[in-house]
């Protein structure tokens, strides 16, 4: 679903990423693990279109996406839960969903249920703001608020990042339950090793802006990536 080749991205005349190359297909979880500040972050807003990479492609169903234009990406099918989450804390838990509404013909203008079917708790909290919500809830919130344009790849950036361990369980859950849909492409970065570990397919581990090693899960035991990490 998502090729991405020989990618580059720069911050002023910094590079900080250096030539990625990495498939993403559908019905799996691509892992992107590394120590802090080595791009994974950055490799994530390139495909969203969140800031402009200096050269290679990326390709989602067989179609280029520009460079730097988030909108265009969004309407193009990717699905982006950032890090720390970016919900609009004055509006409503369902006028958050409601913003999703901007990639889809008026005519598709409602909340699916399954929507609520994968975060309960989102249809008992409909009226309250996103800002009274504790920080679990607002990344189930985020997440949902993705899904609802109806993405064919999801970037989900650091989704347990300073959640409660019942809720990260549930999140779990919910990203294998959407692989398993067989409908879409899950692109996860994740440092928590051992939930990362237990919902991936396939790893690509990245240090100083590369990617120097990749792994089907099927191929690599636990120690191994750690030890990949660990370089």
């Amino acid at each position: 679903m998502l090729e991405i080749e020989n990618l580059n991205l720069k911050y002023g005349q910094s590079q900080i990423l250096h030539g990625i190359t990495l498939n993403a297909p559908v019905g799996q979880v691509t892992c992107v693990t590394g120590t802090n500040g080595v791009g994974k972050t950055s490799l994530l807003k390139a495909i969203a279109g969140r800031h402009p990479f200096s050269g290679g492609t990326i390709t989602l169903d067989g179609a280029n996406l520009q460079s730097g234009r988030a909108a265009l990406s969004a309407h193009a099918g990717v699905g982006y839960v950032p890090q720390g989450r970016e919900i609009f804390p004055l509006m409503t838990v369902e006028e958050n969903l409601e913003t999703g509404f901007a990639c889809l013909p008026k005519s598709e203008h409602k909340i699916p249920d399954d929507i609520f079917d994968l975060f309960p708790v989102l249809a008992e909290m409909k009226a309250r703001r996103g800002g009274d919500l504790s920080g679990g809830q607002q990344q189930q919130l985020s997440i949902a608020r993705a899904l609802i344009a109806r993405p064919k790849v999801l970037l989900l950036d650091e989704p347990t990042e300073g959640i409660q361990p019942n809720i990260i369980q549930m999140i779990g859950r919910t990203i294998r339950l959407l692989r398993d849909r067989g409908d879409l492409a899950i692109i996860l970065v994740e440092q928590n090793f051992e939930f990362a570990y237990l919902n991936s397919d396939h790893f690509h581990i990245m240090q100083r802006g590369q990617i120097t090693k990749s792994i089907p899960k099927s191929q690599a035991q636990r120690d191994t990536l750690l030890d990949a990490l660990a370089l």
